[in-house]
């Protein structure tokens, strides 16, 4: 559920908003829901693990949950064995796609301007 009581500042939409989407790895992760939600579909955890070979189960677990807390994204378990968990962007989430887009074009120009090679 979303902060609600929020002592504010000039800054804080801003401070609040890095609340919710900021760290290492939230924008990687909405980035590739926001992908696999403009191809039709969600992502399976595992598949998520290997997209982002360098998160932890712990820490994908962790951000996941964060980003399922504030309705960004929805997570679904189907009663299987074994159990198959899948994540995709709300409708909600999905409004944040034009920032995501904006980072992933600005990161893009960044790493072209110093040289850096994309992996």
């Amino acid at each position: 559920m979303p902060h609600t009581d929020y002592d504010c500042n000039l800054g804080c939409p801003v401070e609040r908003a890095l609340e919710i989407i900021g760290g290492k790895w939230k924008g990687a992760i909405l980035y590739h829901l926001l992908d696999s939600s403009n191809q039709g579909g969600s992502i399976r955890f595992n598949e998520l693990r290997r997209i982002m070979p360098n998160i932890t189960q712990r820490m994908l677990t962790k951000q996941l949950r964060e980003l399922a807390e504030t309705s960004l994204i929805s997570r679904t378990v189907y009663p299987e064995v074994p159990p198959r968990v899948e994540y995709a962007m709300t409708d909600y989430g999905k409004t944040l796609a034009p920032v995501i887009d904006s980072l992933r074009a600005w990161g893009i120009s960044h790493l072209e301007s110093n040289n850096i090679r994309q992996d």
